[in-house]
């Protein structure tokens, strides 16, 4: 008798690497994608591989963080061996300016153990005239993050993972409090367990079964400013906006965030503000041209941390979402920690901070962290 597959809902980073870590397990995986796989958040996201402001998140953000963090060099290079692609992982280190947390940002610094130095810009980069002074952290890279989905997606073809794009999951069925079944297309498959990673999408698939969550869109647009490959080294924060320094030369900036719903339409308004942050950052961006502008739905919580777990009510349907601005940085033990739930193995990670019973406990009305 044939087993029944695991089903993977949503394509992004999360649904990508969790269904990766389901086939390495040798179980038969099918991903189902409402789009087009990686399209939405993921594929806007800056890849920078730390939260922004790490302090100001509950610790079980940083758990998962940390892990992350220290899996991306043999997980990119094993990418980029096995399908062709370089996910283009980046040790560039992270300067932040004018940050008025010191004493916070170094308790925090000090519990996990991360490297946080008081330095100025000028010191990081002594050759190029500009000054301020902010935390260094040396150990933070960043990957491009359409060559990370693009890599993630030759990989899990080469997994045999079925993969159906352009697929709209209307559903679940079940036997008492059992999980039995996928709805899709009006059609009914049958399914052993399934892993919601819709993102900004989950509450629209998961509250007809009494589980509401609070996840909502929270819009982020970024342009590109082309520079020839080597003007910008490290990746640099100020007052909520950032450069991220590909190797081609093109320096990412971001990021705004806007509680607009589902709209993705990139705005003039933020393009000028992202403009006017690069040029206060670098003044010499000032004499490069912007290429490329576009927004994308980070799928927010409110406290930062994302709902990994089990429905309450019924066995076998699980969800992973809510990563909100850390869903790159965070995907490979989140998708761990998913997987290590599914299919009941011990884990290295405490699962409880994660649980979807924090809906009950009322983080329903919290206010979205900014």
């Amino acid at each position: 008798m044939r087993t029944r597959p695991i089903v993977v809902v949503g394509g992004g980073v999360i649904g990508l690497l969790t269904a990766r870590e389901l086939a390495l397990a040798g179980h038969e995986v099918r991903l189902f994608e409402q789009g087009h796989l990686g399209r939405e958040a993921s594929w806007a996201a800056g890849g920078i591989l730390s939260p922004l402001h790490p302090w100001r998140y509950p610790d079980p953000v940083t758990r998962l963080a940390q892990p992350s963090m220290e899996a991306y060099p043999a997980l990119c290079e094993s990418l980029a061996r096995s399908t062709g692609i370089d996910p283009e992982w980046t040790p560039s280190g992270l300067m932040r300016l004018g940050e008025d947390e010191g004493t916070e940002a170094r308790r925090w610094a000090d519990h996990f153990t991360v490297s946080l130095e008081p330095k100025s810009l000028g010191e990081i980069c002594p050759d190029r005239g500009v000054d301020g002074a902010g935390f260094w952290m040396p150990a933070v890279a960043h990957v491009r993050s359409p060559r990370l989905l693009r890599a993630l997606e030759a990989e899990l073809r080469i997994l045999k993972i079925a993969i159906h794009e352009e697929t709209m999951v209307e559903g679940v069925t079940r036997e008492r409090e059992r999980l039995t079944g996928l709805v899709v297309n009006g059609e009914t498959i049958a399914v052993s367990r399934v892993v919601v990673c819709g993102g900004a999408w989950t509450r629209s698939l998961l509250e007809r079964y009494g589980l509401a969550l609070p996840v909502r869109p929270m819009r982020g647009q970024m342009i590109v400013i082309q520079t020839p490959p080597g003007f910008l080294k490290p990746m640099i924060l100020k007052g909520g906006r950032y450069l991220v320094p590909r190797r081609d030369g093109a320096v990412l900036v971001g990021s705004t965030m806007e509680s607009v719903g589902f709209v993705k339409e990139t705005t003039e308004v933020a393009r000028d503000d992202l403009i006017a942050a690069a040029h206060g950052i670098w003044p010499e961006l000032a004499a490069y041209p912007v290429t490329h502008q576009w927004a994308g739905l980070r799928p927010s919580s409110p406290d930062g941390v994302p709902f990994i777990g089990e429905h309450p009510e019924i066995r076998g349907l699980f969800v992973s979402t809510g990563h909100f601005r850390n869903g790159i940085v965070l995907a490979p033990a989140s998708a761990r920690l998913a997987a290590d739930l599914v299919l009941e193995r011990d884990g290295t990670l405490d699962p409880r901070p994660y649980g979807l019973d924090r809906v009950a406990e009322g983080a329903r009305d919290a206010p979205v962290l900014k």
